[in-house]
């Protein structure tokens, strides 16, 4: 496939034929982000903050971000693709940085600004997804040497950002990532070996976390240690070293979903437990705007009700309606998405609509799973819905993409 030059690709801007827009994501990504905004609202009435209304700048300036990736050609992404995968891995290297990085919660994962904290991971969502493109589509894949070198490759480009944003520590930004790129594999026909000895890896993995929490739970229990907050952390008294590279806290979120009678219910497994009684309680159309009383009367923390939790005030306030009404939205970008795969006439085209479609797959999946305790507490975002400034700039960044695709699937025929 020939590329062009960047100058060749934003000369496009000009040549372009009118009217070949997607109007589904847009309409559905407008939808989310009105309810996000009206929810941030409801979650924080009770607190003195401008939360709903900074959530709405944000939606604006990625309104425009979505609005400029979309008017230029997805080719062009190829050509700065390295480029644009250096620039990020600097601000994931500064954050790490005493003095420059924010610590918050415990965690340093923001380079404040003072009127925005920037958070590097985001960025780095983008910078992976591009990275792994360029390296699939300027690569030969058929025997087996030639996939062992493109995996080589991957492993070094997507394993430096994944240790770094691990280093922060911030899991939640780092168990994205992965999906993402097996799905960019899978639909560049890697050998089934492959994902064979992936999935085996996989289950190893997830064998020796099982292993590490449950001998953190039988050692805390036989010991009369308790879990107990400090700061807005968790920690435990006294645990033997592992060389599992987990914190304490991050085993506290296991043991809590696993065996939550072993938690203090005022402390790891508050969130939960309280999430679940505010999406029962909503009923079929829920107790009203405004009207929900786990958020309103701060059980459901304040702390965390607008953002990661916020799928939990939507349903306690509009019900099993106002649930599958999100639902419904995010399953008209998914699917939509997948068919802009389908429509793509080039591999770099499928590549970026399938990775950031499984991406976003995995956020929705994974926050709505955690709000009604099908998976342990992770503090995944919801796209377009939960607050956060970073994060909302990042997903219209990457919508644009998958508009870019449509748009421009028919040149270079």
């Amino acid at each position: 496939m020939k590329l062009p030059s960047p100058l060749d690709t934003l000369s496009l801007f000009k040549t372009t034929t009118r009217g070949r827009w997607d109007l589904i994501n847009p309409i559905a990504i407008i939808g989310l982000g009105i309810i996000g905004v009206f929810f941030i609202y409801s979650a924080q009435l009770s607190v003195d903050g401008p939360n709903w209304s900074t959530q709405l700048v944000w939606l604006v300036l990625g309104a425009t971000i979505y609005l400029a990736v979309s008017l230029v050609d997805y080719r062009f992404w190829l050509s700065v693709a390295h480029w644009f995968y250096a620039l990020a891995m600097l601000p994931l290297f500064f954050v790490l940085i005493p003095g420059i990085g924010s610590e918050r919660y415990g965690a340093q994962r923001w380079l404040d600004f003072g009127f925005f904290a920037f958070q590097p991971s985001e960025i780095a969502k983008v910078a992976v997804l591009l990275i792994t493109a360029s390296l699939l589509v300027r690569s030969q894949i058929g025997t087996i040497r030639q996939s062992l070198g493109v995996l080589g490759k991957l492993a070094l480009a997507v394993g430096l950002p994944l240790i770094l944003i691990l280093l922060q520590p911030d899991l939640k930004s780092a168990i994205v990532l992965p999906p993402m790129v097996f799905s960019m594999l899978f639909v560049s026909k890697l050998s089934a070996r492959f994902f064979a000895g992936a999935l085996a890896a996989f289950l190893l993995i997830v064998s020796i976390v099982a292993w590490d929490s449950w001998s953190y739970a039988k050692f805390m229990d036989s010991h009369g240690y308790s879990f107990v907050r400090d700061k807005g952390k968790y920690e435990a008294h006294s645990w033997v070293p592992s060389w599992v590279p987990w914190h304490d806290y991050q085993r506290n979120r296991i043991v809590s979903f696993a065996a939550p009678d072993k938690i203090d219910p005022m402390g790891i497994g508050w969130n939960q437990r309280q999430s679940l009684i505010s999406v029962g309680s909503g009923g079929l159309a829920g107790k009203g705007w405004t009207e929900g009383t786990q958020a309103q009367l701060g059980y459901l923390p304040r702390s965390v009700a607008h953002n990661d939790f916020i799928f939990s005030v939507i349903a306690e306030e509009k019900g099993l309606v106002g649930s599958l009404t999100v639902l419904s939205l995010f399953g008209l970008i998914l699917f939509n998405g997948i068919r802009i795969a389908g429509l793509a006439r080039d591999r770099l085209g499928v590549l970026l609509a399938v990775g950031v479609t499984v991406l976003f797959t995995v956020h929705v999946f994974v926050n709505i799973a955690m709000t009604i305790g099908l998976v342990p507490i992770t503090g995944i975002p919801l796209p377009f819905i939960s607050y956060g400034g970073s994060f909302v700039l990042s997903c219209c960044l990457l919508q644009g993409l998958v508009q870019s695709v449509y748009r421009f699937r028919k040149d270079f025929a």
